[in-house]
């Protein structure tokens, strides 16, 4: 019997209709469109707006789609996984509300939270149930509402952020396609430089802590990026070199979409030219657990089956980590 791996068998991704332009943000922050855009690369990012409306519903519309396109029905999810760093709530799970509210009846998940990170360290988990012959079909969701963290009286964070959701499903495959290997990394001294202050259980939310403005983003641009141009970079090249692949046949890198010169790095460390890294943070900026599974979302017409990808990714806290996996149709 061939060895089981977790192959990617369907993709969708959803982002609000709402865009916020940098212009708009001129009217909002000391800031210009081409302060921006020298500096992340973004001239837009989408706002998911309307009463009550949180991750959850913009993975039902992602994952719907994904169902849509698979011929399948909800029933026969057996895991969520949902990757978020803005549940709808502290508790329950996002990914119990989101079977319930696509009728995934059978399934049983759980949330993830790795900043950043959170859609490959995802995709790893899920890819275990998968290739213990556990689950047959595992949803990883990457997904987040932004702009519910953020204070756009902050240059240093608003500018940066938007708000979408991606799906992936992971079924077995005995060709040998699907999730090869995964490097996965964390510190925690990161919490220093990039993280949310208030909201835990160490400072619960409290009259100081809102007036305090301790509730959103808090980063340390300068060293966030220090740390994440090279550790991006690093994690990305370390795979290809323990998979034995080269620039040649590394079909693309699938970048966490944060900055785009983190981006450029990493694909300057992988010897890779820019027409093998897919890039759409000009569009809909850094949407946290979402950038990945909206690359392939967006790329799955270009992809073919066999083709190499390198995920990466880096994350607040600071984590980050990188997946090598074959394209599977």
């Amino acid at each position: 019997m061939n060895k089981i791996h977790a192959a990617i068998t369907a993709v969708n991704g959803y982002v609000p209709d709402y865009i916020m332009t940098n212009k708009e943000l001129e009217t909002i922050v000391e800031t210009s469109d081409e302060w921006i855009i020298s500096r992340t690369g973004i001239k837009e990012r989408r706002v998911l707006r309307g009463e009550g409306l949180g991750t959850s519903d913009m993975a039902v519309e992602a994952v719907n789609g994904l169902l849509k396109k698979r011929g399948i029905g909800a029933e026969e999810i057996e895991l969520i996984i949902f990757c978020t760093t803005t549940p709808d709530y502290p508790f329950p799970a996002s990914a119990n509300i989101l079977a319930d509210k696509i009728g995934a009846k059978n399934a049983w998940g759980y949330d993830l939270q790795a900043a950043c990170s959170g859609f490959i360290f995802g995709l790893s988990t899920g890819a275990q149930f998968i290739e213990t012959g556990k689950h047959k079909k595992v949803l990883v969701v990457g997904g987040d509402k932004m702009s519910s963290i953020i204070n756009y009286q902050d240059r240093t964070t608003c500018i940066i952020f938007g708000d979408g959701c991606g799906a992936v499903l992971l079924e077995p495959n005995e060709e040998g396609l699907g999730v090869q290997d995964s490097i996965l990394r964390s510190d925690g001294s990161g919490k220093n430089y990039l993280g949310q202050k208030a909201g835990g259980s160490a400072r619960p939310a409290s009259a100081e802590t809102v007036a305090n403005n301790e509730h959103v983003v808090h980063q340390d641009g300068k060293a966030v990026f220090k740390f994440a141009v090279t550790n991006m970079a690093d994690v990305a090249a370390e795979i290809m070199e323990r998979n034995q692949l080269t620039s040649d046949t590394v079909t693309w890198l699938v970048p966490h979409q944060a900055n785009k010169r983190i981006i450029d790095a990493t694909a300057s460390r992988m010897g890779l030219d820019s027409g093998k890294v897919m890039i759409n943070i000009e569009r809909y900026g850094n949407t946290t657990n979402g950038t990945i599974p909206l690359c392939l979302w967006e790329w799955e017409s270009k992809l073919k089956k066999g083709d190499n990808l390198i995920l990466a990714a880096f994350g607040g806290g600071f984590t980050w980590g990188s997946v090598y996996l074959k394209w599977a149709y």
